[in-house]
């Protein structure tokens, strides 16, 4: 993630010595994302990730930190939050929470094909099934309740065109949220931001999913638009590829059968999908934050797969 608040080697020796890892020898920022601050670090036993939060609290941590051991504890490949010799796996650095997990092995599979999609699918579904018994409960925080507090603090900049499409869409999502289908969606802890950059792989095989920070209790079928949104599409004008949403679908299918109330919702949920990653961005590029190191991301991209899952419809879940 983008660099808000640095740490330096001897920081980072400082107040690693809580942990059993030994020695810390190297620490490097990473530079992409704007939410945390984000740094890979060695140290004597091993590498790992270390992230200083800066939006999120300590009161909300407990949630995503305790959904990754609970996940990773049921065979769900994910970073397992490292605790300290007191058990405890958040902690304050710079005066913000802070917490190391472990790093997953591989890298990103930026250029996706059917295979690379069905295993995301399948692991994505075990994701959703391993969690069901997770006793901590937040909401989705940026769901539905979020667009609608940030729509009018973009609108300002936005072109006429782009206004009126923002706003039929807020309209057509808040109507279809509440019908008697969009309540009955099975729903649970979600990760809510599965992009490629989030996913690892070593050749063919899925390593794990990470950066969790974002994941909330929304319905299943939210996660996986959101995924299929990223995974399945044509980078440059947003289209989906049909091989690979199948690959994707079908694979989680097998894994956790969707239901009649999700086939009814498939279509809506992929605008909503698309709005809320359109929302976040316009937000971002906006009103941005100041950071050592921030990229934020272009807006046009989900603007373009709105307008495309509005006007093409996508493959049918089954």
């Amino acid at each position: 993630m983008a660099v808000f608040t640095p740490v330096t080697l001897d920081d980072l020796n400082q107040w690693i010595t809580q942990f059993p890892l030994g020695k810390a020898v190297a620490i490097k920022g990473i530079a992409s994302g704007i939410e945390n601050s984000n740094f890979f670090i060695t140290t004597e036993s091993g590498e790992y990730v270390l992230t200083v939060f800066e939006v999120l609290t300590f009161a909300q941590l407990p949630f995503y930190l305790q959904l990754m051991r609970h996940l990773a504890e049921r065979d769900v490949l994910v970073p397992a939050p490292v605790a300290n010799r007191d058990g405890e796996i958040l902690h304050t650095l710079h005066g913000k929470p802070a917490a190391i997990v472990s790093k997953l092995a591989g890298s990103h599979q930026m250029a996706p094909q059917p295979l690379h999609c069905g295993a995301v699918g399948a692991m994505l579904a075990r994701m959703h099934l391993a969690a069901q018994d997770f006793p901590l409960h937040q909401p989705n925080l940026r769901g539905l309740d979020w667009w609608r507090t940030t729509t009018p603090i973009v609108l300002p900049y936005l072109s006429p065109h782009n206004r009126d499409l923002l706003l039929a869409e807020m309209t057509f999502q808040q109507a279809f949220a509440g019908t008697d289908a969009a309540r009955r969606l099975p729903h649970g802890p979600i990760h809510a931001d599965l992009f490629r950059n989030n996913v690892m792989f070593d050749g063919e095989q899925l390593t794990g999913f990470f950066d969790f920070y974002f994941a909330g209790c929304d319905s299943w079928l939210f996660d996986l638009a959101v995924t299929v949104n990223d995974w399945c599409i044509d980078l440059d004008s947003g289209r989906l590829d049909v091989a690979r949403v199948r690959g994707l679908l079908d694979a989680y299918h097998a894994v956790r059968p969707f239901s009649a109330d999700e086939r009814a919702a498939w279509q809506p949920m992929l605008r909503g999908a698309a709005l809320r990653f359109w929302l976040s961005r316009l937000y971002d590029f906006h009103l941005p934050r100041e950071a050592e190191m921030l990229t934020p991301h272009d807006p046009t991209h989900f603007e373009r797969i709105l307008r495309d899952r509005i006007a093409h419809p996508a493959p049918d879940l089954f």
